[in-house]
């Protein structure tokens, strides 16, 4: 329950953020209450279902999301304490964020709409260029470590955060965090081009409880760093649970803020970046902590 408050609690701050910021661009006050307006409405709109929906697919979708997150932050260490520490924490994670294709793709299917079917496979697109790259920038903390159990990972960094010596795979990790949680860049999938996408016939509590996955994900993503990459609790004076929060709500700030200045990209476009671009720098980076490893050992 508790893990559940703090992941709820730390989307909450990245959808005030975000909604800050966009009033702040668009020259207008406030904007930090007005999610809580936006979940009422939604919560009072009536739902809206499409000719020959297939509405167990389409509700798994976005329920799928929540369900996603939570599992996510299952294995990420708070300072002493872990839900579920597992020897195989690192591949739980991937295993996780690759449950966003179908969930992702189901929300676009179920409406049995061609803007929601053609949003779903543009995420696909996107998530067969950034995946692989993701799994190769999991791997090099865990060839550091030694280990596929998070808790371990987050040990190893006692004297140098990973983040150091492995900025591409650090880079690629939080590129792979905005692809899954179909964010910034990779939201032509909800698109206006067409009508919104996966969630062009959502609505009320289905569009609610959808756009909260996408914000979830996020988080979870941006939580998962933290031990990854960035020393896990570590640092000075604060209990290392505030450290992990801290460094969490840093993460995620810049993960928002950094959605309006960067363009969409076309999954076209991105397959090519993806294949040509990211994954032979994630492998190489693979081959230098590798080479550190041994070189240490």
């Amino acid at each position: 329950m508790l893990a559940g408050i703090l992941l709820c609690g730390l989307a909450f701050f990245a959808v005030a953020l975000d909604a800050a910021l966009s009033a702040r661009a668009q020259g207008t006050g406030g904007g930090w209450g007005a999610p809580l307006g936006r979940a009422a409405r939604l919560l009072r709109q009536r739902r809206r279902s499409t000719v020959a929906a297939d509405t167990l697919l389409w509700r798994i979708g976005g329920a799928g999301m929540l369900v996603g997150a939570f599992l996510m932050i299952a294995v990420i260490p708070l300072g002493e304490w872990t839900l579920a520490d597992l020897d195989v924490g690192v591949v739980w994670f991937n295993t996780v964020d690759v449950m966003v294709w179908a969930l992702v793709w189901l929300a676009g299917w179920g409406a049995n709409s061609a803007h929601g079917l053609v949003g779903g496979y543009r995420f696909l697109a996107h998530g067969l260029a950034y995946e692989l790259p993701l799994m190769f920038a999991l791997v090099a903390p865990a060839i550091a470590a030694g280990s596929l159990a998070v808790g371990d990972v987050a040990a190893a960094q006692d004297g140098v955060w990973f983040v150091v010596w492995m900025p591409v795979a650090f880079l690629v990790f939080l590129i792979g965090v905005t692809g899954f949680s179909v964010w910034g860049p990779f939201a032509p999938a909800l698109a206006a081009d067409i009508g919104g996408g996966v969630l062009a016939e959502l609505s009320g509590v289905d569009r609610l409880v959808l756009q909260a996955g996408r914000y979830l994900f996020l988080t979870a993503g941006a939580a998962f760093s933290v031990p990854l990459f960035l020393g896990g609790g570590a640092g000075p004076v604060l209990p290392g649970w505030a450290w992990v929060l801290v460094k969490t709500v840093a993460v995620l700030a810049v993960l928002v803020w950094l959605r309006r200045k960067l363009p969409l990209l076309r999954p076209d476009r991105f397959m090519e970046i993806g294949w040509m671009v990211l994954l032979p720098a994630a492998v190489l980076q693979d081959l230098v902590v590798s080479l550190v490893v041994v070189w240490k050992g």
